[in-house]
């Protein structure tokens, strides 16, 4: 009774916590502080191994956030008629992987300097420490589950955990019996994720908001020389 009581809480109902804190409370941080909406980076305190670390880091994470993202939200029917389930699964275990991959050494990198350089360690918030650590723990836990993603090669999984998603986004009934049977790893997987959603207002995370896509489609600068 206590089992299934807590997976409702947390598959159930702690997502609309999550997405809710996250939602007001990223409006609520940029109406209120934006002194404190940036990047906070510290490659002028030390930049050995910096770029490479970084790259890794963002390149993987940002292939994993969209390839979530379309993944999970995207209705089987809409790839159907020229994707397979299966297929579809075997792609998101290739390129999930390698991106997991490029995350989890880049995360690392990152982590060690924030904990073993002085100056780096001196500028950071213990909110920057976690969310770090957080987000390499959930790189991690998605390196292992494409181990156990090798056993469902039908993709009915997949669609299990997709259905679960978009029964969420579209306040679908019963959400949490999707989880009913998923193993361990996928459950705290997504437990994780979702905790990430939760605290990710409350720290840099937040300048993600704040992609530069103006740049994309300015005029071009123009510059004098000096008479």
């Amino acid at each position: 009774m206590f089992a299934e009581y807590l997976q409702h809480l947390i598959y159930g109902y702690y997502p609309y916590l999550a997405g809710t804190v996250f939602l007001v409370g990223s409006l609520l941080r940029f109406d209120h502080g934006q002194f404190t909406w940036k990047t906070g980076s510290s490659q002028m305190l030390s930049s050995k191994n910096m770029r490479l670390a970084s790259n890794l880091f963002h390149i993987g994470i940002i292939v994993i956030f969209f390839g979530h993202l379309f993944g999970m939200l995207t209705p089987h029917w809409v790839y159907a008629p020229f994707l397979s389930a299966g297929t579809k699964q075997v792609l998101a275990i290739i390129i999930g992987g390698i991106a997991g991959v490029l995350c989890l050494v880049g995360g690392a990198m990152l982590l060690h300097r924030r904990l073993t350089n002085p100056r780096v360690k001196a500028s950071s918030s213990v909110m920057d420490t976690l969310i770090l650590a957080l987000l390499v723990l959930q790189a991690g836990l998605g390196v292992i589950s494409v181990f156990f993603s090798l056993g469902h090669l039908d993709g009915e999984l997949m669609l299990t955990l997709a259905a679960w998603a978009q029964s969420i986004v579209f306040f679908g009934g019963g959400v949490a019996d999707y989880m009913a049977e998923v193993s361990w790893i996928y459950k705290v997987h997504v437990f994780l994720g979702l905790t990430i959603i939760l605290l990710f207002p409350f720290t840099r995370l937040v300048h993600v908001w704040s992609i530069p896509l103006g740049y994309l489609g300015r005029s071009y600068q123009i510059v004098r020389r000096k008479g």
